[in-house]
């Protein structure tokens, strides 16, 4: 004879399959939100994470952080010292910061815009949000849970209008803009460049090729010229250099003659080969002065070498002092061009 099962078994065993199928439901609803999750992620550089504060144990629910850092699923723990230490070392300390004083209660939330470092070195851009969502019984917190999202294309376009910004376009060297700004700091002296007989090139090799030698020029300048000098575009043929040493000194006339004789070497262009000069006037910045008084001294001293027959420099005279005659220009601007760089 068969032994009866109690009725409460029938209906504990009932509840239990019920519980079971409820539980593989409410697995395959979280599955399916974490599949979304995954899927939204990877489009817009979400991640979303979990810390526990007590352990520094990370949960990160969704697979883009580690990707981030260049690491291939499972490779890389998940805790507040991974975390910690592939934050770039200009930013550790400021974010670290942001992150306690929220744990202290000192802000209501944790926010940074911070810099991450994979195992390559590659630069991340991260803004990183979180606030705690649980304390214990003493108010100390247990877990924090927060966001951060991949805006390095946003911060590579930020940094690419702020360097238009202040760039020439076509040379890459500073603008009026930039060079405005720069000035006077620790430059004592300003060179005032423009090109010989540049309209030519525009004119019978096409203003492509007039762009192409410019970008080329700018090279020699940079090749020429010492690293604390400011190199800049003001526009079309005109080009500046600021310098850190009095217009009076040794070095200036060697940068000039260093300077003509780069330019005035052939350029090798795409339509053709070129040939240009340089009239380049050269002043003193005075304490008083701004740019643009600064500039127009150094432009009337370049059309000095202009009317002088162009492809030379001259240096102002200083203020209180007369200029020179046009005898006195060719003896020490277009002279200087037959002179051997010291």
């Amino acid at each position: 004879m068969t032994e009866k099962v109690p009725q409460d078994y029938e209906t504990l065993l009932a509840a239990y399959h019920r519980l079971q199928q409820e539980n593989e439901r409410l697995k395959r609803i979280a599955d399916d939100a974490l599949e979304k999750l995954d899927a939204a992620s990877d489009g817009t550089g979400l991640c979303i994470w979990q810390n526990h504060v007590p352990t520094g144990k990370l949960i990160i629910f969704n697979r883009r952080w580690g990707a981030m850092l260049g690491y291939q699923p499972k490779e890389l723990e998940a805790h507040f010292d991974t975390w910690r230490d592939h934050l770039h070392p200009e930013d550790r300390e400021r974010v670290l910061q942001a992150f306690f004083d929220h744990l202290s209660g000192k802000t209501p939330f944790y926010q940074a815009l911070h810099r991450m470092l994979s195992k390559e070195g590659k630069v991340t851009w991260v803004l990183d949000r979180g606030r705690v969502v649980e304390r214990d019984a003493d108010g100390n917190p247990l877990r924090v849970m927060g966001s951060h999202i991949d805006v390095t294309h946003e911060k590579e376009y930020e940094l690419q209008l702020a360097q238009l910004a202040h760039r020439d376009p076509l040379t890459h060297l500073l603008n009026r803009a930039a060079l405005q700004r720069q000035f006077p700091g620790e430059h004592q002296t300003l060179c005032f460049i423009d090109l010989d007989d540049f309209k030519q090139v525009n004119d019978s090799l096409g203003h492509r090729t007039g762009d192409e030698l410019l970008v080329e020029l700018a090279y020699r300048l940079k090749r020429q010229c010492p690293q604390e000098a400011v190199i800049g575009r003001l526009g079309g043929d005109e080009f500046i250099l600021l310098l850190p040493w009095p217009c009076q000194d040794r070095r200036t006339q060697q940068l000039a003659l260093a300077c003509q004789q780069a330019i005035s070497a052939p350029f090798p262009l795409a339509n053709g080969e070129a040939r240009i000069g340089l009239s380049m006037g050269i002043a003193q910045i005075r304490p008083q002065d701004d740019f643009g008084s600064a500039l127009a001294r150094a432009d009337k001293a370049m059309y000095r070498v202009k009317h002088a027959g162009k492809g030379g420099f001259h240096i102002a005279q200083p203020s209180g002092q007369p200029l020179l005659d046009q005898e006195q220009v060719n003896e020490r601007a277009l002279d200087y061009r037959s002179q051997p760089l010291p």
